[in-house]
């Protein structure tokens, strides 16, 4: 049998144990004999040979039996075992001596020699300890052959701790090859006969040793250093896993257990955001709060978010039934006594919209509710316009129309010089915003005074296994064997945790005075197609060999990289060091208002072409990209056959053209 097959066999029955144990102590007392009588056989008294080796034997195995030391498993020995072992031979020599001064005081007799006891104890102890050693270190050299060899970075307490809970647990499989730390004085010195390396030596010591995995367990480690450490690995093919300090689980002892394996959305995590709760809670508290998209990625973590301030009413409103059911139990189960209603209800349906501010008068809207699928909208312009423009419209003239105390609208970086119409709805939902704001004196006063409506804009890139982003679709191409697809080598997105984005979201929408656009720190780009072969890596395959990673070209729509801020914009800093606020350039509303209402009836007429024609009018930074809407931007004319309708100033002129020919 070979050695690495011992650690597969299953554990010895007792009473096999117990006969090996019986049988060693046979040979102990006749090799005892032996000895002390030089090996001549001869010198050896029949009767008292015998009788010294049957009492013996049977002594030894009722000691076995009282001190219960066959129930141990021999390949877990440990100094407790040994001490049973022990503690039965003490025993069954103690009543050998006691029987030889009853034998001995009544008929002169001696039930076994005291020098034949004597060496006995030494010998029987040599073979029944000895061979539970030599059987666990048989055992724990298969274990170390057949164990994966692991790198821990971290030679401080916790690095120290995890290297002692690998040696001593033999169960975890794993062999410690190295210590990794970046403490330049710890280079070159060894724990526990483990060596300490730097961290710019990590590429020697892969070449001397081949790892698959390195488990993190550095004290005092920022999640942006541990991130940056945990890419060294993963661009070595290492697949890397995490031991949370001793500090996040104070309670309990150390265990391997808390070992978790570093997800992709770990190494993109940043430090904790540092949120001004006093303020939010004195602009939440109590009041009457609407989320529209509440069943979206964003949505419902807004308003997990807004629950923990004690509101006095949540209205969630969304389109999609089932995940708004969804989320309504999750209000029932996790924020008992926060009232909430739902509304299924579409954002560019005014009368629907209508009803829910006037039967329920929110203090606050979070707008969050978009169509935000690049391609999609690439397809479908018309529907961008009424929902992302036109229910944003419907949204902001409501919130104006019953005093909404703050507006908070979600955007999207997709918004700054945008490439597709789903950016450029979202950028004239901004304007339209900004232009209401400014004018919102005036509008105001036909509502009998009531109270300013702020406007706040709030800006940021994609967030993390949000619905439709590249994260969930990667794991899904992962679990069907690839390949991953990404549409171009050179692609680039901010990415921001969902808890992270809100909580921005929230802190911005309470900090803001009216007609902000906030752009969040989003840190820096990452390359999708690094994304990709991380996640590849993580799983503990390797890219192109394992799962193959096919470039399918850009969308339409889609550029290259995402900006916060376009070439004419600027920011300004506020008091919270990952905010800052937009300067953009002022549009007037009445320009926006009656821009957007010729675009609206271009929408609801159908014509797709007219209304990406408007968005560029408005916008003249609007390029498309990869686009059947890239004649737009060539001739800057249509090219048509059949009808098509010229909208100016909200009047239509109906001319006749063909359809449109690209």
């Amino acid at each position: 049998m070979k050695l690495t097959n011992l650690v597969k066999l299953g554990y010895t029955p007792r009473w096999v144990i117990l006969s090996i144990d019986v049988f060693l102590s046979l040979l102990s007392i006749i090799l005892a004999f032996l000895l002390r009588y030089n090996f001549r056989t001869e010198a050896i008294i029949n009767d008292l040979f015998v009788r010294g080796i049957v009492i013996t034997v049977a002594l030894y195995l009722a000691s076995f039996i009282a001190t219960k030391s066959y129930k141990e498993i021999i390949r877990h020995t440990t100094f407790r075992s040994v001490l049973k072992i022990f503690s039965a031979i003490i025993t069954a020599n103690a009543i050998l001596v006691l029987l030889n001064f009853f034998f001995y005081a009544y008929d002169q007799i001696l039930v076994i020699p005291y020098s034949v006891l004597c060496i006995n104890i030494f010998i029987s102890f040599f073979m029944l300890g000895g061979s539970r050693v030599f059987i666990k270190q048989i055992f724990d050299t298969a274990i170390r052959i057949n164990s994966e060899p692991v790198i821990i970075f971290g030679a401080g307490n916790i690095g120290q701790a995890a290297l002692k809970t690998i040696l001593l647990d033999k169960i975890a499989k794993w062999k410690v090859v190295a210590l990794v730390d970046e403490d330049p004085a710890k280079a070159g010195k060894s724990l526990a006969g483990v060596s300490i390396y730097s961290l710019d030596q990590v590429d020697k010591l892969l070449k001397k040793h081949t790892v698959k995995k390195v488990i993190i367990a550095a004290d005092n480690i920022s999640l942006d250093r541990r991130n940056e450490v945990a890419s060294i690995f993963i661009k070595h093919g290492l697949q890397v896993s995490l031991l949370p300090s001793i500090k996040e689980f104070p309670e309990g002892p150390f265990s391997l257990r808390r070992l978790k394996d570093i997800k992709i959305e770990d190494l993109l995590e940043r430090d904790p955001i540092k949120t001004n709760n006093i303020q939010i809670n004195a602009t939440l508290k109590g009041k009457r709060i609407l989320v529209t998209g509440a069943a979206g990625s964003i949505g419902s973590e807004i308003v997990r978010q807004i629950a923990l301030f004690n509101p006095e009413i949540i209205m969630l409103c969304d389109v999609a039934e089932s995940p708004l059911h969804a989320i309504g139990l999750e209000m029932e189960e996790n924020f008992k006594g926060i009232p909430y209603k739902l509304f299924i209800a579409n954002i560019s349906d005014a009368v629907r919209m209508d009803f829910i501010f006037s039967n329920f008068a929110p203090n606050v809207v979070f707008h969050a509710a978009a169509y935000k699928h690049v391609p999609m909208m690439e397809e479908h312009p018309r529907e961008a316009v009424l929902n992302n423009i036109g229910g944003t419209k419907i949204l902001a003239d409501l919130s104006v129309q019953y005093g909404v105390a703050r507006f908070v609208m979600v955007s999207t970086d997709k918004a700054v010089n945008p490439t597709n119409v789903m950016g450029a709805s979202k950028r004239i939902a901004e304007m339209y915003i900004q232009g209401l704001s400014g004018e919102e004196s005036s509008v105001n006063a036909k509502f009998n005074g009531r109270q300013r409506t702020l406007f706040i804009t709030t800006r940021f890139g994609n967030v993390l296994a949000s619905n439709g982003s590249v994260i969930p679709l990667f794991k899904t191409q992962l679990e069907k064997g690839g390949p991953i697809t990404v549409t171009h080598p050179d692609i680039t997105r901010f990415f921001m945790t969902i808890p992270e984005a809100c909580q921005l979201v929230l802190e911005a929408g309470v900090m803001g005075k009216g007609g902000e656009i906030f752009v969040f720190d989003m840190g820096k780009s990452i390359r999708i197609a690094d994304l990709a072969k991380n996640m590849i890596v993580l799983a503990g395959l390797k890219p192109e060999e394992d799962i193959k990673i096919h470039y399918t070209g850009l969308r339409p729509g889609e550029k290259l990289f995402e900006e916060v801020l376009s070439n004419s914009e600027t920011t300004l800093p506020t008091y919270h060091p990952k905010i800052k606020i937009a300067r953009v350039q002022q549009t007037s509303f009445a320009y926006i208002n009656n821009a957007i209402s010729n675009l609206s009836i271009a929408a609801r007429k159908g014509y797709d072409w007219e209304c990406v024609k408007t968005m560029k009018e408005i916008l003249p930074e609007f390029i498309s990209n990869n686009s059947r809407f890239e004649n737009l931007d060539q001739n800057n004319r249509d090219v048509s056959r059949g009808r098509t309708l010229t909208i100016l100033n909200g009047i239509e002129e109906e001319d006749s053209f063909e359809n449109v020919i690209l």
